[in-house]
């Protein structure tokens, strides 16, 4: 999120800003004071910024995109509902822009809006069917409220159309697991950590090896992920089920516990405490 918010940070809307010198100082200055604090996650300051920006000149069309920044800025600094009403009053005034979709759609879903995100999510699609990010969160959005035949269509064009996309990978290795089909899973997880050794790649394939009784395998990739992410509660959760599957009931229940500690919901964890504490 860092790095896309400040790569989106005024970049689409300097090039639109058009007025007197004395203004286009003060107007570039505070965008670039913005920028500075963006890089360094100053967010009061890079909020402040930009409303001082838009202030300068509300007539400028650049500030549509000012605006959809500000309202990533406070969605990092934790002002959710601020952030969406910003990010709407943004979209109405560009209907059509699909930077200002995603950052709502983003916001929403982050949030626990899904069903708002989706419809963004499906507008964008529309707007721009080469959109592998949305397609992919779509597809995510239906998977999880158990539509598999949105999800597999979702998941199933970037296929057929990106393969070669992260998102690809991703949307057929979540569509393998919701079926239980956990060996076809299992390469589209070794892509993506060939690529990239994220926790959350190294957590799904370590499901996978799990279920298709690869227990070493399983180990190796909690492992690595807990060295990458000590604080992974899915992480705790499978080596949980690892340790229980190796008969270590103890060392399953502290495992379980430690999930919970990290945000995991205790009904998950249920069936690997031990019955003896």
């Amino acid at each position: 999120m860092r790095k896309t918010l400040c790569a989106l940070l005024l970049s689409a809307s300097l090039c639109a800003v058009a007025v007197t010198p004395a203004i286009q100082s003060d107007y570039y200055n505070k965008v670039d004071e913005a920028d500075a604090a963006c890089r360094e996650e100053r967010w009061a300051d890079a909020a402040r910024c930009l409303r001082e920006a838009m202030r300068l000149e509300p007539d400028n069309a650049g500030n549509i995109m000012l605006m959809s920044n500000l309202g990533m800025v406070e969605y990092r600094m934790g002002e959710d509902s601020l952030a969406i009403a910003t990010l709407t009053e943004a979209h109405r005034m560009a209907p059509s822009s699909v930077t200002i979709l995603s950052n709502r759609a983003h916001v929403l879903m982050q949030t626990g809006y899904d069903g708002e995100a989706y419809e963004d999510y499906g507008l964008i699609m529309q707007l721009d069917s080469t959109d592998v990010t949305s397609r992919l969160r779509h597809g995510i959005i239906a998977l999880r409220a158990k539509d598999i035949a949105t999800a597999s269509k979702d998941f199933k064009y970037l296929a057929d159309r990106y393969p070669a996309t992260s998102e690809a990978m991703i949307g057929m290795a979540a569509l393998h697991c919701a079926l239980g089909e956990y060996a076809q899973a299992l390469p589209y997880y070794n892509e993506l950590i060939r690529e990239s050794k994220e926790p959350e790649y190294l957590a799904g394939r370590a499901l996978c090896n799990l279920m298709t009784d690869n227990l070493q395998e399983a180990s190796d990739d909690i492992a690595e992920g807990l060295l990458l992410n000590p604080d992974d509660g899915e992480l705790y959760l499978y080596r949980a089920a690892l340790n229980k599957m190796r008969f270590r009931p103890a060392d399953a229940d502290s495992d379980a516990r430690k999930a919970v500690s990290l945000g995991i919901d205790p009904h998950r964890v249920e069936q690997f405490l031990d019955e003896k504490k």
